[in-house]
């Protein structure tokens, strides 16, 4: 479903403190922007923020870059990020929202920024084979993950469509990924650490599972 203008979105990121408008300047550098040793995660696809907001306020001794570019959706992720924070009564500090085409996501991160890990929730499947290579997990995406993700470093992949699990598989493969954890039934396998997004509450109500993996970056 296409999300209706929002005019209020851009005005309103540009006038947040954790929303970067030119995230580029910032590649091989980003440690120093969030000036501290803590590792950082990357959230691809971040949505709504819902996913986000609940890992970044929980989580203080983690630094979080998430990802999104449609001003509109990120506009909604920047409220549902300081509800969060605020209901916790806690500093925002240790997040930064901002649009980029995930397909360049190496104009912004570079060898020098060690991501530890990466986090890929529901996103488009692009069942049709003319489009695949657009998936966020397909073996193209994956090596330019391996840029900035440091060695052993994580990426935790959700979904809801079973071609596309199946076929990431072979993605991580090809891409020297060691598949640390899998399941085909994310709610019933006992996995303690999940935060549900959005899509997942959805799926879950309509009888759809959610099938999860952790990918080591060997």
């Amino acid at each position: 479903m296409r999300m209706r203008k929002k005019p209020w979105a851009r005005p309103e990121l540009e006038s947040c403190d954790f929303f970067v408008i030119n995230p580029k300047e910032y590649k091989c550098r980003w440690k120093e922007f969030f000036d501290n040793d803590k590792p950082i995660y990357v959230e691809l696809g971040c949505g709504k923020g819902t996913f986000m907001a609940v890992h970044g306020s929980e989580n203080d001794d983690i630094n979080y870059i998430a990802i999104d570019i449609k001003d509109e959706v990120l506009g909604l992720a920047k409220r549902n990020i300081e509800k969060a924070y605020k209901e916790k009564s806690k500093k925002l500090d240790n997040v930064k929202l901002m649009a980029q085409e995930i397909g360049l996501i190496n104009e912004m991160l570079g060898e020098e920024d060690t991501i530890s890990r990466i986090y890929i929730n529901f996103c488009n499947p692009w069942p049709k084979e003319k489009h695949k290579k657009r998936r966020l997990t397909h073996t193209r995406q994956l090596n330019q993950y391996r840029n900035f993700l440091k060695d052993q470093g994580e990426i935790w992949f959700k979904t809801d469509d079973d071609e596309l699990f199946e076929e990431s598989l072979e993605y991580f493969k090809e891409s020297k990924f060691r598949i640390e954890y899998i399941t085909y039934d994310l709610h019933q396998s006992g996995f303690e650490g999940n935060v549900e997004t959005e899509h997942e509450k959805m799926f879950t109500e309509q009888g759809i599972k959610t099938k999860f993996l952790i990918a080591i970056k060997e």
